[in-house]
């Protein structure tokens, strides 16, 4: 099934573009073929790290966001977006003004929110908004950034966090990687494979930095990848061409005849 991954979490500094070049490169070395879209204007961190895969796209303009749901329609199929802090006004004004949850469901497009958590209140109180909005349209991925916070206990205590489970979203812990390694990581301006595996300039990594980042690298991917195996989210009221049973089958169509080179 075609899918389109969005990765936000509406609070700044949460983590959301380390994610979603997490799972660009989680692709890539998968030999997943798939389009990045980047709608964090302020950073553009998929546009800077994966640039071969990746382009800008402007909530703001109707004809822009469009590009996501054409994408998912192309031949990659697996569409990775980056959502910018504050997106959700924009992403809701989109999908209500061109019906772009029906739309998706006609075309057998399967959504995929992936919603990265520090645990703290204000992150919990806008996961809660968009399981109301989305809830039963998305399936959702919560991803505590144990870089972000060590306790989630303020998250696990709260609605939003039995919301989540009611609707079959998933919880994921994303480990920590030591931050002055994730400091030299970002500077290079590479994707994480290159920065893990150049050994010459200025700022390539020391050996025991490489050891570590790809330690991180590997814990990060195990940890990310059942979340990318799930199934589509329940609907509220199937279509009527959706009516009679389906055959049990994956989520994705994870095997590809052509492979995407790395970086």
């Amino acid at each position: 099934m075609n899918t389109i991954h969005f990765v936000g979490g509406e609070k700044g500094g949460v983590g959301k573009s380390v994610v979603a070049r997490l799972l660009a490169q989680l692709f890539v070395d998968r030999s997943l073929r798939f389009t990045a879209l980047d709608a964090d204007r302020s950073h553009g961190a998929l546009v800077r790290y994966y640039s071969d895969f990746s382009s800008a796209v402007d909530l703001d303009r109707l004809e822009s966001a469009d590009q996501i749901v054409e994408a998912a329609l192309g031949p990659n199929g697996r569409v990775l977006v980056d959502l910018p802090a504050q997106s959700h006004r924009h992403l809701q004004r989109w999908l209500e003004q061109s019906d772009v949850l029906a739309f998706t469901r006609e075309m057998n497009v399967a959504i995929v929110f992936w919603f990265v958590t520090d645990g703290g209140y204000d992150s919990v109180t806008h996961l809660e908004q968009l399981l109301e909005s989305f809830g039963n349209s998305f399936r959702f991925v919560v991803v505590q950034n144990q870089g972000r916070s060590k306790s989630f206990d303020q998250f696990e205590a709260s609605d939003g966090y039995r919301a989540l489970l009611s609707h079959g979203g998933r919880v994921l812990a994303l480990p920590e990687l030591d931050p002055a390694v994730m400091y030299k990581l970002d500077r290079s301006g590479a994707s994480f494979w290159a920065a893990v595996h150049s050994t010459e300039g200025p700022r390539a990594l020391s050996p025991l930095e490489r050891r570590r980042a790809k330690l991180w690298l590997e814990r990060a991917h195990a940890a990310l990848e059942p979340g990318v195996e799930l199934r589509p989210a329940r609907r509220e009221a199937p279509l009527e061409s959706e009516r009679a049973p389906a055959p049990n089958g994956t989520f994705f169509d994870d095997e590809v005849t052509e492979a995407v080179s790395r970086q």
